[in-house]
């Protein structure tokens, strides 16, 4: 079966210092783990030649397919605040572009796909518990609404990736509007490269905000479509784990799923990540995170809206986030309670909720959904006073409960169970995976099918801390 992809590569038409051409290198044995055959047809291509040798074969990065123009990004970024003037896609290839059955361009790019001048040491390879992490999470994402790349397939590699232990090999393919970085802009303005930075502009305006103009446009689209991203991170109790300036796509898309994950027990505070030692990517974090990455944004960008005269207007784009945010919060948390988001009494409301929530360790999505389904709150939330005070009032407000089941997922990919689905991968069991795929794809549906794969972590299940992979 021939496999055919309709290749239009835009960013490799961009000048050669944007990145480095280099074909992904091949791996010892590729087997087909997961294929996102919904997605493939979005994109234009055919499941059975995806699923065939060659595809696997493709996907694994062992054939580089006609049309396709294989090559690792350049970027810089800040990383937990610290700047690194050179990273750059360490290990990943971007194969190419294809314009989807709904006329969206879009990136098809191997993870994993072996070392590149940008790999710092690194391997460039990936093992199959981070790229099944990425692939069951950003589907997952992607089935509640969220602005995500995607996951087009995961694929073995058969080799053996040293991290802390030994571990098996996998590349994911990953399919997105793009994958430019604020760090994209960084790399360049901080080379003085203003030819680049203006190509890149004119770039980024075309592929993603047709009908904004100039620079300062630029900016302010890019503020309000990660304002309104964050906000709705928060609504579902998502920590992203890693939002270095190298990770937060322009196009407002959720990029990176490393140390990502879903609270089970709400707090704030929060965090996750096995690299953030001090807390700066905890949940209550992401909005002043968000702000602070969009100024670096801004700072590349100044030489080309005017330089020290553009910086009030920068500045107050910028600081514009927080409004943009507060009133996407508020819709969101308005649609998770059944309210109408113009009452004045939404976000005390939801305040007020959220810090029982805080109070108790309340489970974060089955509280909501309890809610949605008339059902039985945490024991623990539902014995505090000043809960049945707060039900009392919200439920005065006759609260819409189809719109809040429309709002509240009843499942997610919970971490005790992303990580057991992982382990029984490695051991060549994928029906944890196929289950959860399964179950993800409409995680607003009520199925007693997957009643287990709602219920929090056991103690003894509880998993503290995610891992990058790298």
């Amino acid at each position: 079966m021939t496999l055919h992809i309709a290749f239009d590569n835009s960013y490799a038409r961009l000048p050669d210092r944007f990145y480095v051409r280099q074909a992904p290198v091949p791996v010892a044995e590729p087997r087909l783990l997961a294929l996102n055959e919904p997605l493939a047809r979005d994109l234009g291509l055919d499941p059975a030649a995806l699923g065939s040798p060659e595809g696997i074969a493709m996907l694994a990065g062992n054939a580089v397919p006609e049309g396709a123009e294989p090559l690792a990004q350049a970027y810089a970024g800040h990383q937990f605040g610290g700047w690194n003037p050179q990273l750059g896609d360490g290990r990943a290839i971007l194969l190419g572009e294809v314009v989807d059955q709904s006329g969206q361009r879009r990136d098809i790019q191997l993870k994993g796909a072996g070392r590149t001048p940008f790999s710092r040491m690194g391997d460039g390879r990936a093992w199959v518990g981070p790229v099944l992490r990425e692939f069951v999470v950003s589907e997952a994402m992607h089935a509640m609404g969220v602005p995500t790349t995607r996951a087009l397939s995961a694929v073995a590699t058969g080799e053996t990736i040293r991290r802390e232990r030994a571990y098996p090999g996998a590349v994911l393919a990953r399919v997105a509007s793009s994958h430019i970085r604020v760090g994209t802009f960084q790399y360049f303005y901080a080379r003085n490269d203003m030819e680049a930075l203006v190509a890149l502009t004119e770039h980024v305006l075309q592929r993603h905000y047709p009908g904004v103009e100039g620079a300062m446009g630029l900016l302010r689209a890019v503020v309000d479509r990660q304002a309104r991203l964050v906000a709705q991170w928060m609504s579902l109790g998502f920590i992203h784990g890693v939002m270095n300036t190298d990770n937060m796509a322009v196009s407002g898309e959720t990029i990176d799923y490393g140390p990502c994950a879903f609270m089970d027990a709400y707090h704030p505070d929060t965090v996750f990540s096995s690299i953030d030692a001090y807390g700066r990517y905890a949940y209550r974090q992401q909005p002043q995170v968000a702000a602070w990455n969009l100024a670096q944004l801004a700072t590349a960008l100044l030489p080309l809206m005017g330089n020290e005269a553009a910086i009030p207007e920068a500045t107050e784009v910028v600081q514009g986030l927080a409004g943009i945010y507060a009133e996407e919060w508020t819709r969101r948390f308005a649609a998770k309670l059944g309210l109408d988001p113009a009452d004045p009494d939404v976000q005390p409301l939801a305040t007020r909720l959220l810090d029982q929530m805080a109070a108790t360790w309340a489970d974060f999505t089955l509280t909501f959904r309890a809610l949605a389904e008339d059902g039985e709150v945490p024991a623990d939330l539902a014995a505090q006073p000043a809960f049945q005070d707060w039900r009392r009032d919200w439920e005065a407000k006759s609260p819409d409960r189809d719109a809040m089941r429309a709002a509240n997922p009843a499942i997610i990919p919970r971490n005790h169970r992303v990580e057991a689905m992982i382990q029984a991968a490695v051991a060549g069991d994928l029906a944890p995976l196929d289950e959860l795929r399964e179950a993800l794809a409409r995680p607003f549906d009520s199925d007693s099918r997957f009643d287990h794969l709602r219920v929090p972590p056991q103690e003894e299940e509880r998993v503290v801390q995610t891992f990058c992979g790298t």
